[in-house]
Parts: structure tokens; sequence; C-alpha cells
């Protein structure tokens, strides 16, 4: 029974990693539905080569910083076959199909910060900051909050006086709030798209290219959205129908409020639904499914409300959105975490608010540092940014040579 045991939880991590690894598609396309046509093929090939830039990163370097494991034994010993002194893997290559779900989570970050630094930033330096934040960074955090290490866990502790200390179940703050902070210190380096914002005042509006891949990107990301919350379990004995509920609901939420806040806004309305599952993933283990409502309805009038405000009065030009989408509704999930898992509000409890704010903000604060390191060393060494020329020509042609529909474009011959 032990060994059937083992076999059903590879086999429901490998569903949970495939899931997640499917939503990087949702990214991809997501951001080909919003940038210029004349980008486009750039996003995909962005992406798709920052998770495999991550997946050496964190294999060589990151999985290590964050959880003191490494691979470096014999396959026999990775599978549980073999003892060695230190290292304890169990049988069926669990320990093997855990690493490659919690890849996943970690390659989301590039792919967040590649909506905000979209059309106009260059590929080698982006995949050099993929390498040495998924290498570094992101792992750093995630030790603090999810490896039990660095103090973290005990620091929140004895600030608050809380034993529960910092709880984030699937990442509102540790994957989501982190990328987003990080795209936020990558945007403000690289500066805004040119003609974007007129000395005059003006604010000049770039309209998504292509609404259906918009919303191809975000079906794809609900649907794997699903398996980043309920298989972070991490075991069939752990799972739980209240995670994909309140999952449910969160998303619902933050649709109709951004229908409503976004007034019909097609790009808005299908941000609203990754608002709402970027802010319920942290306590979609605790609260109650009208509390992840409310979470997700706020996170989906936040995201309209702070795009706009990003966009036009403080003149971040955030493509995609990606701070106020990750960034703060993320942070907002963080601390909803600590209110609406209450059982005075129909929790199941074991959260606080302090605990969940302070760590929230502490994490925060590390990925926005570390982000304005890693992007500021490389802008002041070898640049960032593409030249007046290639941004005007667009990232596809200036870095790939081709555009996404060349035979179109040259007259079908």
């Amino acid at each position: 029974m032990e060994a059937v045991v083992q076999g059903a939880d590879v086999f429901f991590v490998l569903m949970g990693a495939i899931l997640v690894f499917f939503m990087h598609s949702g990214f991809a396309f997501l951001e080909v539905g919003t940038v210029r046509h004349k980008n486009q093929v750039n996003a995909l090939v962005k992406i798709l080569v920052d998770f495999a830039i991550s997946t050496l990163a964190y294999f060589f370097i990151g999985y290590s910083i964050a959880y003191g494991i490494d691979f470096f034994v014999g396959a026999d010993v990775l599978t549980g076959a073999r003892a060695v002194e230190g290292y304890s893997f169990t049988g069926s290559g669990y320990d093997l199909v855990k690493f490659f779900f919690l890849l996943t989570f970690a390659a989301a970050i590039p792919a967040i910060i590649s909506g905000g630094i979209a059309e106009r930033a260059k590929f080698w330096p982006q995949l050099i900051a993929t390498a040495t934040l998924v290498a570094f960074v992101y792992p750093f955090v995630e030790g603090m909050a999810w490896g039990g290490r660095y103090g973290f866990q005990g620091l929140i502790e004895t600030v608050t006086g809380f034993a529960g200390g910092f709880h984030d179940f699937a990442g509102s703050i540790v994957v989501h709030a982190v990328g987003g902070w990080i795209a936020l210190a990558a945007v403000l380096m690289l500066g805004a798209r040119r003609g974007r914002y007129r000395k005059s005042g003006a604010v000049i509006g770039i309209p998504p290219s292509n609404i259906p891949f918009l919303a191809l990107g975000s079906w794809i990301l609900c649907v794997g959205w699903f398996g980043f919350n309920v298989m972070s379990a991490q075991s069939l004995n752990g799972i739980s129908g209240l995670v994909a509920m309140n999952s449910l609901m969160a998303m619902v939420g933050g649709i109709l409020v951004a229908l409503v806040v976004g007034r019909n806004d097609p790009g808005f309305v299908h941000n609203g639904a990754l608002a709402g599952l970027v802010a319920v993933c942290a306590g979609s283990d605790v609260m109650h499914p009208l509390g992840s409502l409310v979470v997700g309805g706020v996170a989906g009038g936040l995201f309209v409300y702070l795009f706009n405000l990003c966009q036009n009065k403080w003149r971040i030009d955030d493509v995609l959105g990606v701070w106020p989408l990750h960034g703060l509704c993320g942070l907002w999930g963080g601390v909803a975490a600590g209110i609406f898992g209450l059982q005075s509000l129909g929790g199941l409890g074991g959260v606080a608010f302090l605990p969940q704010l302070v760590g929230s903000l502490i994490l925060v604060a590390v990925a926005f540092i570390g982000g304005l390191v890693v992007y500021g060393l490389l802008k002041v060494t070898i640049g960032i940014r593409l030249s007046e020329e290639d941004e005007f020509n667009g990232a596809d042609l200036s870095i790939h040579k081709i555009s996404a529909n060349p035979e179109a474009e040259f007259g079908g011959r």
C-alpha cells in the first residue's frame, strides 16, 4: 500500500506540474494579445526560453537555496532506491516531480516580468536577469516563506506574537507579489515606451493588438490555476475541495467586479479573473467560499482602478499591468488571508492579520530591492533597452528577424 500511495502522489504532483507548465502558454498568449503586432513573436519566444533558462538556474542553484536540497547524486538515490547520508529522497521519484512542480512556480517570475517590460527590452540581458532572479532572488524568498529557512518564520512569530507564523498556501505573495514587485523595478529601470507619454502631458493610448489571443491567454491561465492552487497540497492525502471552491468563487468575483468597474472593457474582464485568482492563492485553504468571493471581487476592482492610475496618472508604462495584477493584488491576497481566514469570518483559522501584513510587506520589499539590484546592474553594464530604431521596428524583426505573419506581409509569395 505504501508503494501505491507513493505512486499516486507522484502522479498527482506530476499532473499539477503539467497544469502549471501549461499556464506558461497562457502568459505567452496574454502578452501576444496585448502587445502590438510587431512584438508578438518576441513574446512567444521570450517566455519559452525563459522557462528553459529558469529550469537550469533552479536545478543547479535555486532549489538548493530554497530548500537545502541538491540533485548531484546517482539516479538510484534520487528515486529512493538507495540511501546516502545527507540525502532523503522518497520512493518512486516523488521529489523529482515535486521539483518540476515548484519549478513551474519559479519560472512564473520571469513570465510575469515579461508582460511589464514588453516591447522595449533587450533579449539577452533579460535572459541574464531571468537566470539571476530564478537562481538567487526568488529562491531566497521561497526559502523564507516555504522552506523554513533564514529565520523568517521565527522572526514573524517573535514580532507578532502569533505562533502560526506567516501563511501563503499557493503563492499570492511568494509567486505573484514577488514577480509583480520585481517587474515594477524592471519597468522603472527601462522607462516608458517611446511616444507613450508626451511632454505636453498627453497620454497616448496603445490598444491591445488581438483580443481573442488575450482572452485565450486568460482562459488558459484560469484552467491551469486549479492545478496551481489545488495541487499545492502536494499529496493526495492533503487535497481539499475547499481550495477548488475558493479559487472558483474568487475568479468569479474578480470577473464580475472588473466587468462593472471596467465598464465592459474585455481586457479588464479577462484580467479581472486573474486578479481574483492571484488574490485567493494565499488563503485558499482556510477561507470560506463567501470570503473568497469578496477577496476576488476586491481584487478585480483594485486591478482596474490601479491599472488606470498606474498608466495615466503615475505614468508607469507597465504594458500588461503586471504590477497592479500580480504585485498589488498579490499583496492584497496575502493580507486578506489573515482577515477572511479567521474563524469569526467563517474561515478555518490558524492565521492572523498582523503576521500576514508584516510577512507580506517584508517579502515584497526583498523582491523589489532584488529587482532594483539585478536590473540596475544590467542597465549600467550591458544595457537593458532596445535602441530607438529597434524599438520602432519592433522586437520581432530586430531580435528574431521574422514577423508574426511573414507570408501575409510578402503578399503570399
